[in-house]
Parts: C-alpha cells; sequence; structure tokens
C-alpha cells in the first residue's frame, strides 16, 4: 500500500517531464525574443514587415488609434548594434487640410544593391485604397516623398515580394472589392514602371488573398494564400509566375488571417501562420496559436516552433525572411499593442510531421 503513492508521483513526474520535453522541442532554436518597441505614442498597431539592408535590419508597420481610423501611420524601426531604435512615423493618409485616410501593409523590400523601398496603401479600406511608396538611400534613415503607383496597382499587398533570376520583382498582390482574387504585379526597373496579371482565382469557388511566393530549386513557384476556405491555399508556376494552376486546398488549415513564408538558402521552405482552422459557419479563426512549419517539397509540413499559445490576445500577420547569415527574422502583431521580433537559427530547429492537420503535440502553456 505504500508503494502505490510513489508510483503514482514517479508517473506523475514522467508526465511533466515527457510534456517539457514535447513543449521544448517545438522551442528549439529560437535565439531571440523581444519587443521592436517598449512604449509608443500609438496605442494599436499591425501588420509588420522586415528587411535586411547592408547596414542591418530594418522593420515596418503600421500604428494608429485602431485599424482603419484615419489616424493610422506608417512607423519604421532599425536595428543599430542590436538594439531597436524608437518608431519615427514615415508615412501617413492625410490627402488635405480637410481629408485624411488610414495607411495600410507597409511591405519592404530591399534592391540588391539599390534601395530601400517600402510599399504601403492609402484608403479608407481595403476594396478602395491607392498602392503607394517611398524610397530610403541610407536604409530606412531618410526616405523620399512619397509616389502613388499606377492606377490599379498596389504592389504587394501584404508579404514581400521575390527577385527572379532574369531581374524581374514578382509581387503577390490581390483584391477584395469582388470577390477575393490573387494577381500578381511585376516590375523590371526597381519599381518605377509595371505590369498586372490577370487573376488566379474567380473569388467564388475559392477567396483567397494575400499569397506568400516561394522559390524552388527547379525554377517552380509556389503560392501560399490567406483564405475564407478555412485552409490554406496553393498554387504553381512552372515558366516564372506567367501562367498558375488551379488554386487548390494546401494540407494545412487557415484561420482567415495572413501568413508568410521564406525559401531558405538550403532549399527547404518555412512558414509562418496560426495553424487553426476555421469554425463551421464562422468567419474566422482565433489567432493564436502562431506557428512555424518546414517543408521540402511544399507538400508535406512538419511541425518546427510554437511561438505564441496563449490564449490571452491575438498574435498575427507575421512577416518572416532569411539573412545573409542564414538566420531566419520574424516580427508578427502581439496582441495589437506590439510587434514582436524573433530571430531564429534553422540549424537547430527539431520537427515532427503534421498530419491530417493536426499539429503533432498538445501545445502545453509556457
Amino acid at each position: 500500500m505504500k508503494t502505490k503513492p510513489n508510483i503514482l508521483l514517479l508517473l506523475f513526474i514522467l508526465f511533466i517531464s515527457v510534456g517539457c520535453k514535447q513543449q521544448s522541442a517545438f522551442r528549439k532554436g529560437i535565439i531571440t525574443e523581444e519587443f521592436i518597441f517598449d512604449s509608443a505614442a500609438f496605442p494599436s498597431c499591425h501588420s509588420a514587415t522586415i528587411a535586411e539592408t547592408p547596414k542591418g535590419l530594418v522593420v515596418a508597420f503600421f500604428g494608429g488609434t485602431y485599424e482603419r481610423h484615419p489616424d493610422v501611420c506608417i512607423y519604421v524601426s532599425r536595428q543599430e548594434k542590436g538594439k531597436w531604435t524608437a518608431p519615427e512615423e514615415i508615412a501617413n493618409g492625410i490627402i488635405n487640410d480637410t481629408l485624411r485616410y488610414p495607411t495600410w501593409n507597409p511591405v519592404l523590400f530591399q534592391v540588391p544593391e539599390g534601395d530601400l523601398i517600402l510599399f504601403y496603401k492609402v484608403g479608407p479600406s481595403p476594396s478602395s485604397w491607392q498602392g503607394m511608396l517611398k524610397r530610403s538611400k541610407d536604409q530606412g534613415k531618410t526616405w523620399s516623398k512619397p509616389d502613388s503607383l499606377p492606377e490599379g496597382f498596389i504592389g504587394p499587398v501584404k508579404n514581400k515580394p521575390v527577385l527572379l533570376d532574369n531581374g524581374t520583382i514578382l509581387c503577390g498582390s490581390s483584391t477584395e472589392n469582388y470577390g477575393w482574387k490573387i494577381h500578381f504585379e511585376t516590375t523590371k526597373d526597381h519599381a518605377i514602371s509595371w505590369e498586372r496579371s490577370d487573376p488566379v482565382n474567380d473569388g467564388i469557388i475559392y477567396q483567397a488573398i494575400q499569397p506568400t511566393i516561394l522559390k524552388y530549386n527547379n525554377g517552380r513557384l509556389q503560392i501560399l494564400c490567406r483564405s475564407m476556405n478555412c485552409m490554406i491555399l496553393e498554387s504553381w508556376s512552372a515558366d516564372t509566375g506567367k501562367t498558375w494552376s488551379l488554386l487548390k486546398e494546401s494540407n494545412l488549415p487557415n484561420n482567415n488571417s495572413g501568413i508568410d513564408a521564406v525559401s531558405l538558402a538550403n532549399g527547404r521552405q518555412l512558414l509562418v501562420y496560426n495553424h487553426v482552422k476555421t469554425p463551421v459557419n464562422a468567419n474566422k479563426g482565433y489567432r493564436t496559436p502562431l506557428n512555424v512549419a518546414i517543408s521540402k517539397d511544399g507538400k508535406i509540413w512538419y511541425a518546427a516552433l510554437v511561438l505564441e499559445d496563449s490564449e490571452t490576445g491575438q498574435y498575427s500577420y507575421p512577416s518572416v525572411i532569411q539573412s545573409a547569415d542564414a538566420m531566419v527574422h520574424v516580427v508578427y502583431t502581439w496582441r495589437r499593442e506590439k510587434i514582436k521580433y524573433v530571430k531564429i537559427n534553422p540549424k537547430k530547429l527539431t520537427t515532427k510531421k503534421i498530419k491530417n492537420e493536426k499539429w503533432p503535440i498538445k501545445i502545453t502553456k509556457h
């Protein structure tokens, strides 16, 4: 009789130990976790973007009273000597003395050996916004006056463009005014002149926006998209983005929230997203947890990291890049109050196959 409590205690300790090991396995590889700022002049922020310049990392996001409020502006912070500079307003939606619109979805892109470009949008809503851009010749310290993109162009809608081997900058874009539709905008002269593709989908069978673009060693391109269809949607191109396959469901769930991905130097693909499926008859799902998955072929995905798993607040709209030193850098919205930055060593990740849309282990709090 005296041994039973000891056995129960040992089993409990073993259970806790296994749980901790499982949880830590999906935290391995994280080098740095920090907020871009601790306090700011604005109460709410969202939609961060990150780029690597010759002088270091630069982050942009929008902030203001709340999303859609006319006082929402674009802010920039730079990483200098391991510290982030205070957010600096660099773009707003002031039209004239009596009219002001909110700004939306900044996207940073570093032209190789050229300018740092900031794409953003101005307008009352995503169905009627205008694409804008600014340029910086000193890695984000100072910026040009705003330029409007041609009528009907918005540039990359949320996620970073990719530079194709032929020098074309390929931007994943989308519209929301007549159904959610994906299209592409391209420029061969660093955002001076533009061309636009036809929509990839009809906005009826599948409703998708905000594609992220992946490149493969065999020359193929893949997009992964936010959708209203409860799943991340995908499409493939074998001709550098000129034509695309039918938009179809991937093997990963989606909560009708933004995602981002990056093609790593070793040929693998890394995706940051909420591993959450929109409930039946709901417009969207929870924006927690925030996860990282890895794939070799864009089809079979492996769980790699849990960046956030609190049930308090939302953790969303990631932006991810790989820097020249092979480290991975992620920024995302933290509870709509702050922008969080995470640095990851991809060589340290431990992975487990995702089956039947299920994250491999039960997420425990930390």
